[in-house]
C-alpha cells in the first residue's frame, strides 16, 4: 500500500464484485450492493484501463474482440475475478455454516470494500472489519457516499497489520473472546512479510475459543517463479499499484507453524487448496 493511500486492490476487488454480478451468467458470488461504493467515474476508469490493457494480460488476443465491452469482460472472467469471487463465495457459506453451529462473532481482517455486513444486517452476528486506517477511512467515505445506515452489528478497527496489536484493539470494539467466532484473511497473506502473517496469527490465537474458525488464502510456494502469464501478470498489478506481493508459502510450512501457533488448543485442522481453514 502506498504511504497515506487506501488500497488499490480493495478498489479492484468492489469492481470485480460489481462487474461480475451486474454481467456475468451464472453469478457464482452475488453482490448487488458492491457497485454502489465505486463511483461512475472510477467504473468507466477500470473498464477503460482493462479495455486499453489487453496487449498486456494477453498479446496473442489482440484482434480477438470486436469491442471494448467484450475485451472487458474477458478480462475480468478470466484474469481478475477467479480468485477474489472463489473465495468470498467458499468463505461466506463457511460463515453460515459455523452461524449456525453457534458462531456469533465474524471478524474480517483485510475487509477493504466488502459488503457483508450490509447484505447480512439481521445475521445475528456480531461483525469486526479490520482493516488499515486509510482504507477504513475510504470505506466510511465510500458508505456516506451511498447514503447506507451503518448496521448495528458492524464495528470498524483500524489497525496497520505490519506495526499493530489486532488483539487489543478488537477487545476494545466489543470482541467477546468467550463466544465463538470466526474470522477471515482474504487477500491479506499475499502483501504481507512472512513475520508479520505469523505475528497476526499468533495475535489471533487467544481470541479463538474452542470451536472457533479461521479462514485465509495464501499464494503457493511457486508464485515468484511460475512462468504462467496469468501469475506474471498478477505480480506486475500488484507491483504496479504500489502494492506488492511479498510471500508465498508451502503446505507443510504452513502445517508446522499452525501446529506452533495453536498448539495450545489441542486441536486444529488443515484443508489443502488455494483457500486454507483450520479450526480450533
Amino acid at each position: 500500500m502506498k504511504p497515506n493511500e487506501p488500497s488499490m486492490t480493495a478498489l479492484m476487488s468492489c469492481f470485480v464484485r460489481a462487474y461480475h454480478t451486474e454481467h456475468d451468467t451464472p453469478v457464482m458470488f452475488r453482490d448487488d450492493m458492491a457497485r454502489q461504493l465505486i463511483t461512475d467515474e472510477e467504473y468507466k476508469q477500470i473498464q477503460a484501463f482493462l479495455a486499453n490493457g489487453l496487449g498486456f494480460f494477453a498479446p496473442e488476443r489482440l484482434y480477438a474482440f470486436s469491442s471494448d465491452e467484450e475485451k472487458v469482460k474477458w478480462i475480468v472472467q478470466t484474469q481478475l475475478a477467479p480468485t477474489p469471487l472463489a473465495r468470498a463465495a467458499y468463505t461466506e457459506r463457511v460463515v453460515q455454516h459455523e452461524k449456525r453451529l453457534g458462531a456469533t462473532q465474524y471478524v474480517m481482517l483485510g475487509a477493504g470494500l466488502d459488503t457483508f455486513a450490509f447484505r447480512h444486517p439481521n445475521s445475528g452476528m456480531t461483525i469486526f472489519e479490520v482493516d488499515h486506517p486509510n482504507t477504513q477511512q475510504l470505506k466510511r467515505e465510500r458508505i456516506h457516499m451511498a447514503n447506507w445506515n451503518m448496521p448495528s452489528c458492524l464495528q470498524l478497527v483500524a489497525a496497520d497489520f505490519t506495526k499493530d496489536d489486532v488483539a487489543p484493539r478488537l477487545l476494545a470494539a466489543g470482541f467477546h473472546p468467550n463466544e465463538k467466532a470466526v474470522f477471515s484473511l482474504l487477500g491479506v497473506s499475499y502483501y504481507l512479510e512472512k513475520e508479520h502473517f505469523y505475528r497476526l496469527l499468533h495475535q489471533l490465537a487467544p481470541l479463538m475459543t474452542e470451536g472457533s474458525s479461521i479462514v485465509f488464502d495464501f499464494a503457493a510456494e511457486q508464485l515468484f517463479t511460475s512462468t504462467v502469464k496469468r501469475v506474471q501478470n498478477t505480480l506486475a498489478l500488484a507491483r504496479q499499484s504500489g502494492e506488492p506481493m511479498k510471500a508465498a508459502y508451502s503446505i507443510e510450512e504452513l502445517e508446522k507453524q499452525l501446529q506452533h501457533l495453536f498448539s495450545a488448543k489441542k486441536k486444529y485442522r488443515v484443508l489443502q487448496g488455494k483457500v486454507q481453514r483450520m479450526t480450533t
